[in-house]
């Protein structure tokens, strides 16, 4: 079995050469074909999609909607040139951080 490392750089790899060379029948061309806004539209549906999973305490389905979302996202990182050195640095750089909770502001539930 691949580490975690291996399997998310693999999975990037693949959506870079789906992003250069077309595949006949790709879904992942299809999302670059269809550019930016198509991309932006499929997160925000996985990421939706998520949160619905995750609430109705379904671990299962809510592991495949993240793992679509993922999926969305890396494809949304390959449009946009962000590779996943690039995430992996930040997310190490965010491990380190403590004591960065910010103060929640009170809502008004009546309004």
């Amino acid at each position: 079995m691949k580490n975690n490392d291996d399997v998310l750089r693999a999975l990037y790899a693949t959506i870079e050469e789906r992003r250069v060379e077309h595949v006949d029948g790709s879904y992942t061309c299809y999302l670059f074909e269809q550019g930016i806004d198509k991309i932006c539209k499929k997160v925000g549906e996985e990421a939706a999609e998520t949160i619905i999973a995750a609430k109705n305490d379904d671990n299962a389905a809510l592991t495949g909607e993240i793992a679509d979302l993922v999926y969305h996202v890396f494809v949304l990182m390959a449009q946009k040139g962000v590779t996943p050195d690039e995430l992996f640095a930040e997310l190490d750089k965010r491990s380190g951080k403590t004591g960065n909770l910010k103060a929640m502001k009170k809502v008004d539930k009546n309004t």
